[in-house]
């Protein structure tokens, strides 16, 4: 993968440049793959449904409301996506397990961390667009991601 700075230089003005600072918690700081949206505040049931099917190395964009409040992604949860091919999540929200977590081999960036388990609701919505640190993402867009943060470049 080429760094996010080199797509940069590829792509310009093509590209939305998020503006949000998250932190890498998994094992892999560099990730990148098409978007797959989940909408989802303080319940993860939504989240690890769609993470428990084929990833074919998409990337699973969250967003958890900015909240802190629990955690959204575990270590297990983190396994289960890889298990299943997915090449990141980025989470607009909390993790979990944050020593276990940075073993994962797959990309994870997020807010913060919080032990607080989520609630087992099923409340959100899936394959939207979401919107956070001046960027829209949008299912089947592509996303770039390394230690230098996020780049969304849209698909025709």
């Amino acid at each position: 993968m080429k760094p996010t700075a080199d797509v940069y230089d590829d792509y310009g003005d093509r590209l939305q440049s998020c503006t949000t600072q998250f932190r890498n918690f998994g094992s892999r700081t560099a990730f990148e793959g098409v978007v797959t949206t989940v909408r989802c505040y303080d319940d993860n049931v939504l989240l690890r449904a769609t993470l428990a099917s084929t990833g074919a190395g998409r990337v699973l964009v969250v967003d958890g409301g900015g909240s802190l409040r629990t955690a959204l992604i575990g270590d297990n949860i983190a396994r289960l996506a890889v298990d299943n091919g997915w090449a990141g999540i980025v989470l607009h929200g909390a993790v979990r397990d944050v020593e276990l977590l940075s073993r994962v081999p797959i990309g994870v960036k997020a807010l913060g961390s919080n032990p607080r388990r989520s609630r087992k609701e099923g409340e959100g919505e899936i394959d939207i667009d979401v919107s956070f640190g001046e960027v829209t993402f949008r299912p089947d867009s592509r996303v770039f991601s390394d230690a230098d943060g996020l780049l969304v470049l849209e698909t025709d």
